[in-house]
């Protein structure tokens, strides 16, 4: 187990420096003047953008600059963005506000997502399984930022069950609606893929086998379907914690949440550069990090896969 994980965070190191190069490149290879609007609507003084192009190293060559940068940021140096300011101590506050809906996101689409799957997939052809299908393909044909405003609009302004924003406070309760809409694409594809995997694997030699032996339908399902069933779908959530990070810029943006997402689209907006590429950093390390728990979940879900 030991040298599995030495090897896959071997494995992480080229995939870092291909992905945060290229947001890097994008970042600082766009064409255009990198201060303007910086100084108002008057061109910046010479003395500043020198400054300017010392201090993120613009003047020498794209992978110059960013071996530079990759130097700080083993040392856990992200930068500064153009106010001076570190941007691991801007996103040290917002991470955990990101992180909180996403683990929400994660939870709520994990639960109702599997929950939906299993009824669906133990009563095939019926009227739950007909809901399920029909409601996760609305789900799926709806874009993200209309069920947002939808749902902001009909549970948070018109019958005031939940705030529609969020503001500073990023309490469970206020993060509770966007954790919802954030993980609703999610929960219909989770249903979905655990209805093929409970149908499937629910017909099986083991499950006759298990049947034949006069075990339990909790057993027979709990433990024998079950858990062969959620490997495919620790592995879709596995991925998706990234995803669910890195895309909540729409919902941030709608329920007016100070997280990472909004931090990114004000760098980008901004163009402030630094900004931008050290919180896609974080998110792609993050992402790593998940998806190798994620690995390691497999022989936890299935004793037989082994990670030798």
């Amino acid at each position: 187990m030991g040298k599995y994980i030495i090897r896959r965070l071997l494995q992480m190191i080229p995939v870092i420096i291909g992905a945060t190069f290229l947001i890097y490149a994008m970042v600082f290879a766009m064409p255009g003047d990198p201060t303007a609007g910086k100084c108002g609507e008057r061109p910046c003084p010479p003395a500043y953008v020198a400054e300017f192009n010392a201090k993120y190293n613009l003047n020498d060559p794209l992978p110059v600059q960013y071996a530079k940068y990759v130097g700080k940021v083993a040392q856990g140096d992200l930068g500064e963005n153009q106010y001076g300011i570190p941007v691991s101590e801007d996103l040290k506050d917002r991470f955990a506000v990101t992180a909180k809906l996403g683990l929400m996101a994660l939870v709520i689409e994990g639960v109702i997502g599997i929950l939906a799957g299993v009824l669906a997939g133990l009563r095939k052809g019926g009227f739950i399984d007909n809901l399920v299908l029909v409601s996760t393909l609305f789900v799926i044909s709806v874009p993200i930022f209309v069920t947002g405003f939808t749902l902001q609009y009909i549970l948070g302004l018109k019958f005031e069950i939940v705030p529609p924003l969020v503001g500073s406070d990023a309490s469970f309760y206020r993060l509770l609606l966007p954790g919802v809409v954030l993980g609703s694409l999610s929960m219909a594809y989770i249903a979905r893929l655990m209805r093929s995997n409970i149908g499937e694997n629910y017909k099986s030699d083991y499950v006759r086998t298990a049947k034949a032996k006069g075990l339990k339908q909790t057993r027979i399902i709990g433990v024998h379907t079950l858990r062969n069933s959620l490997i495919p779908v620790i592995t879709f959530m596995g991925y998706d914690f990234g995803a669910l990070l890195g895309g909540a810029i729409v919902t941030e943006g709608i329920f007016n949440i100070h997280g990472v997402g909004g931090y990114i689209f004000e760098g980008i907006h901004n163009r402030d550069g630094m900004a931008v590429v050290g919180a896609v950093t974080a998110l792609v390390i993050i992402y790593l990090i998940v998806n190798l728990i994620v690995d390691l979940l497999y022989g936890v879900l299935d004793p037989r896969i082994s990670h030798d």
